[in-house]
């Protein structure tokens, strides 16, 4: 197995792991020393491997955070096993979706730079999202290291940010991005409150922020949100992007903890696309995150 880094400040690609085979220690030891260097690694050329594989090799690095019921009616069977993150423009059959669905609404809000999860109440450690149908052009989805954005800050907004606690939600995210019928969030997914600086695998300090990042916790609402607003656009200048251009049979793995990313525009209406995606866990039960949160509301 080779690593190699594909963006001058962060994200690797990993050649020649098979994960059709169980995940040996060999395997998990360089994943988890290349995710806590580059904090996004790419695992090339595995078209040969189905959910059941994508599956098992998540479970290596940690308990699964299953797909929450968030009270949107649904129908049909499922394309692929139920523990895994759809996000495709397919429906339950594997056809283009129309242009109105509930789903197309709700996930244009990961169009804006984000982290997954961070409304949850369990720490997210990864999340790895297989390509199983790429697009012909654009869909890029991209990246950037919290990290780096922290170092980048003056002394002055670091001692600003440090210790500040931040609240975060996904009606936020949705409700920028258009998305009006968040009352099933609302009521699903309470708000979280977490660190807006804290401490990453390697050591180093990251920003925890994103859309999902609605205000900072004794802060004037404006102030806190104008805060966010800036680090964010210190993170993602357009320099430290790195944009991930899809191959079939590509899996993306990514920390939470430090970094951001955002799914960009494709021809939605033309072109299939087919990614699926786990998300793991620091720590705990396999369970769906909401089952937590609506627990600690009651």
């Amino acid at each position: 197995m080779e690593v190699r880094p594909l963006h001058e400040v962060f994200a690797a690609e990993l050649i020649g792991a098979d994960l059709a085979q169980d995940p040996d220690a060999a395997l998990v030891q360089t994943v988890e020393e290349a995710m806590t260097r580059y904090a996004v690694v790419v695992v090339r050329d595995q078209t040969h491997v189905g959910d059941d594989e994508h599956i098992r090799f998540s479970r290596a690095f940690g308990p699964l955070e299953l797909p929450p019921s968030l009270g949107f009616k649904t129908s049909g069977n499922r394309r692929f096993r139920w523990e895994l993150y759809d996000a495709s423009n397919l429906d339950v059959d594997g056809n283009i979706e129309a242009a109105d669905t509930l789903k197309r609404r709700y996930s244009k809000g990961n169009e804006q730079f984000h982290t997954d999860s961070s409304f949850n109440d369990l720490p997210t450690k990864w999340s790895l999202l297989f390509c199983h149908i790429a697009t012909p052009e654009r869909g890029e989805t991209e990246f950037v290291d919290t990290r780096a954005a922290y170092d980048r800050l003056s002394d002055a907004m670091k001692s600003r940010v440090d210790g500040l606690i931040v609240e975060h939600n996904v009606w936020r995210s949705r409700e920028r991005a258009g998305f009006t019928d968040t009352d099933p969030l609302k009521k699903a997914l309470p708000a979280v409150r977490h660190p807006l600086v804290r401490e990453s695998a390697s050591g180093r300090k990251a920003l925890y922020i994103g859309s999902h990042a609605d205000h900072i916790v004794d802060m004037p609402l404006d102030e806190g949100r104008a805060l966010l607003d800036e680090l964010t656009a210190i993170a993602t200048e357009a320099k430290f992007v790195y944009a991930h251009k899809w191959r079939n049979g590509d899996l993306v793995i990514w920390d939470n903890r430090c970094t951001l990313h955002r799914a960009t525009e494709f021809d939605y209406l033309s072109h299939k696309r087919d990614l699926r995606r786990t998300t793991i866990n620091e720590y705990g039960e396999e369970r769906a995150a909401n089952e937590g949160l609506r627990a600690t509301a009651a």
